[in-house]
C-alpha cells in the first residue's frame, strides 16, 4: 500500500485542523440509537486536542437535498460531546459567516461541529469553490471517515488537495487491517462471501479469486453457482439468468488457481419464516418445493477445515438466512471458529458489511476478530478492487 502521513506527522498545537468524521449515526425521535460510529473517533479527536489542535469536525448526514432541519448535525453534535467527556461547540452552517465565526472563537484544544456538509450542493459535486470555502476554515485536514472514502466529494477528496492531509487514527487502522486482508497477506488467504444475490457481487467475485487461495460462497448466492453446475436446488432463492456468469467465474478461479468451495448439504424449509420446519439434504436431494436457508453441518465441517488450513480469513456476507431464527446456526458456527483461531493466534481474520456485522455480533464473535468495518460501501468497494479516492487523495 503507498504511504500515507498519519497524525505522527502533524504537528498540530494552535493549528486549526478540519476532521472528517462519520457522524451518520443511526437517529431515532431526535436521538442517538447507537453510538458507535461516535466512539470509533474518539482517539482521533482526543490526540488532537490534547496536543493543542482546534478540532473542526466536518460530517454529512442523511441525503438532504438543500437545508433540512431533521438532517441537522446539531444533535449528534450533543451526543458526541457525551462521548467525548468534552464541550463540542455547534456552528449552524459548515462554511460562509456562521462557520468563520465559530473558528474563530475556537482554542487551542477545543472541538467545533459544523453543520451537515450536504447541505450545499457544492459537497457532492466536489466544486472547487465549495472546496476553498471548507479550506479557508483550516490549516490542515484529516481524513478518519474510511466509511465515505469511496467518494469523490468536496469533504472526503477536494480537501486532501487544498490542505496538507493526514489520515486519523480510525482510517489508518482501518488501512492498516485491509492491507494485512489482501494487500500484503499471510499466506493461505480464505475468504468467505454470503448473501443473497451474485448480480450485487460480481466485481467482487471476480477480484477475489485472483487474489486468494480459496474462496467460500454460501447465502442465496451459492444456489445460483450450484444452478449453474446443474444442482437441483427446487424453490431456492436463484438467479437463473446469471447462470453463464457464475460457470464464467468458476473458470476464472481454476485459472488463477483459486479453490471454490460450495455448499455440500442444505439445511431446507418449506417457508420463508422464523423457526420453519427444515431438514438437512444433500445436494441433489432437495425436494422441488423445498428452500435452502443455510449451509448443511456436512459443508460446515468442509468450510472449517478451510478456515483451518488459512493464515488470513476475508468474511463479507452471511452463509444463510441468518436473519430468521434457526436458519443462522452454519453462520454463527462458522464465525466462532474465525473468532476462535484469532484470539488463540492463528490467524488474520477481516470482515465487513451491514449484514456481515451483524451476524457476527449476533454470534457474539466480532470483539474476536482482527478488525470488523462499519464501512459499508467502501468496503465493499475496496475488496472488488477499486480504488477509493478518499484514500487515493492521501496517499498523492
Amino acid at each position: 500500500m503507498p504511504a500515507f502521513r498519519t497524525l505522527d506527522d502533524l504537528a498540530a498545537k494552535g493549528k486549526r485542523v478540519l476532521v472528517r468524521v462519520d457522524l451518520n449515526v443511526p437517529m431515532e425521535n431526535g436521538k442517538v440509537t447507537d453510538t458507535t460510529r461516535l466512539a470509533r473517533i474518539v482517539p482521533t479527536i482526543d490526540e488532537l486536542a490534547a496536543a493543542g489542535a482546534r478540532v473542526i469536525l466536518l460530517a454529512h448526514f442523511g441525503r438532504p437535498k438543500g437545508r433540512d432541519a431533521k438532517d441537522s448535525l446539531e444533535p449528534v453534535a450533543k451526543e458526541l460531546a457525551h462521548v467525548l467527556k468534552r464541550p463540542v461547540a455547534f456552528a449552524a452552517d459548515c462554511i460562509g459567516a456562521p462557520a468563520e465565526d465559530a473558528v474563530a472563537r475556537l482554542q487551542d484544544g477545543q472541538v467545533l461541529c459544523l453543520e451537515n456538509t450536504r447541505f450545499h450542493a457544492g459537497e457532492e459535486n466536489n466544486d472547487a469553490g465549495f472546496v476553498a470555502a471548507l479550506a479557508r476554515l483550516g490549516d490542515a485536514y484529516v481524513n478518519d471517515a474510511f466509511s465515505a472514502a469511496h467518494r469523490a466529494h468536496a469533504s472526503t477528496e477536494g480537501l486532501a488537495h487544498k490542505l496538507p492531509a493526514y489520515a486519523g487514527r480510525a482510517m489508518q487502522r482501518e488501512l492498516e487491517a485491509l492491507d494485512k486482508a489482501l494487500g500484503n497477506p499471510a499466506k493461505p488467504v480464505i475468504a468467505i462471501v454470503g448473501g443473497a444475490k451474485v448480480s450485487t457481487k460480481l466485481d467482487l467475485l471476480g477480484n477475489l479469486v485472483e487474489k486468494v487461495d480459496g474462496l467460500v460462497i454460501g447465502g442465496g448466492m451459492a444456489n445460483t453457482f450450484l444452478h449453474a453446475q446443474g444442482v437441483e436446488i427446487g424453490k431456492s432463492l436463484c438467479e437463473k439468468d446469471l447462470a453463464d456468469t457464475a460457470r464464467a467465474i468458476l473458470a476464472k478461479a481454476e485459472a488463477a488457481r483459486c479453490a471454490i468451495i460450495l455448499p455440500v448439504d442444505a439445511t431446507v424449509a418449506y417457508h420463508f419464516a422464523a423457526n420453519a420446519p427444515a431438514q438437512h439434504f444433500g445436494l441433489g436431494a432437495v425436494p422441488a418445493d423445498g428452500m435452502i436457508l443455510d449451509v448443511g453441518p456436512q459443508s460446515v465441517e468442509r468450510i472449517k477445515g478451510a478456515i483451518h488450513e488459512a493464515a488470513t480469513v476475508v468474511w463479507n456476507g452471511p452463509l444463510g438466512a441468518f436473519e430468521l431464527a434457526g436458519f443462522e446456526k452454519g453462520t454463527v458456527a462458522l464465525a466462532r471458529e474465525v473468532a476462535a483461531r484469532t484470539r488463540a493466534g492463528r490467524m488474520v481474520s477481516v470482515a465487513g458489511g451491514g449484514d456481515t456485522v451483524a451476524a457476527l455480533n449476533q454470534a457474539h464473535a466480532a470483539s474476536d476478530f482482527t478488525y470488523v468495518s462499519t464501512a459499508g460501501g467502501a468496503f465493499l468497494e475496496w475488496m472488488e478492487g477499486k480504488d477509493l479516492p478518499g484514500v487515493k487523495a492521501l496517499q498523492g
